[in-house]
């Protein structure tokens, strides 16, 4: 399977990472059928999408694209409560965040969602997680396309962020890896390719910054500095665009 043999898309989830995807491909010119739970939900996405900061609206009163470029992306936007309409779409892409606990991603819901999916979508399909911490190959096994399923994981906010983390299984094949870099290329994106591994440890990314933010907490509750010298330390020391701590009363400094 290669680039020009995916046609539409359908996207799991309106939230920002959703709605976000979305908007990457249909600029590329794929067509994208958005589901979520409720009209309520999937009429805020749209309004994101069109209205918000990275929307298409503010695109245009920046020059970055015509009113004409604009309207032909949303017309290949369309939105759906009902799974059955993406039962033809050639690629799932599962971009469903967290629950009540107020965790950014649920694994359970996740497996639900792939395993009825699997039921739903055409054989051939392929699908991809957005997941930025579950094992890919745990979620790969509640369908019957192991071969055929990867992580592609954005960075929020989807379409701006560069980095896609391709990551595949050991099942996954070498063409479905290849046109996820592909498509990724195709949106603009530099995409990285990685290994599953087994622990829900996450990936690049949020690897790295979960061990940053375990020794940056460590070192305020010694006492060695602030939130905010930890951040100056990082931004100013290290040439870090932002540090660990967002900006806050709790992150002044002791000294003036």
């Amino acid at each position: 399977m290669n680039l020009e043999d995916i046609k539409c898309i359908g996207i799991l989830g309106a939230g920002v990472m959703g709605g976000g995807i979305g908007q990457c491909a249909v600029l590329a010119g794929k067509n994208v059928i958005i589901r979520d739970l409720t009209d309520e939900i999937l009429e805020n996405s749209k309004d994101v999408i069109l209205n918000s900061r990275f929307g298409f609206n503010n695109a245009v009163e920046m020059g970055k694209m015509t009113e004409d470029e604009r309207d032909a992306a949303m017309s290949r936007l369309s939105f759906t409560t009902d799974v059955a309409d993406l039962k033809d779409c050639d690629m799932i892409i599962e971009a469903i965040g967290g629950g009540e606990d107020g965790a950014i991603e649920n694994k359970p819901l996740k497996l639900k969602v792939w395993e009825e999916m699997d039921q739903v979508v055409k054989d051939e399909a392929v699908f991809a997680s957005n997941t930025s911490m579950f094992t890919i190959a745990d979620l790969a096994a509640v369908t019957n396309r192991k071969d055929r399923f990867i992580g592609m994981h954005l960075f929020s906010p989807a379409n701006i962020m560069k980095l896609v983390e391709v990551t595949h299984t050991e099942d996954t094949t070498d063409d479905i890896t290849q046109l996820i870099v592909d498509m990724s290329k195709s949106w603009g994106k530099t995409p990285i390719v990685l290994k599953d591994v087994p622990g829900d440890t996450g990936f690049i990314g949020n690897r790295i910054m979960a061990a940053v933010r375990r020794e940056a907490e460590k070192l305020v509750a010694e006492g060695v500095g602030t939130r905010q010298d930890v951040n100056l330390a990082m931004t100013l020391g290290f040439r870090w665009p932002a540090g660990p701590y967002p900006d806050g009363p709790n992150a002044r400094s002791g000294w003036k």
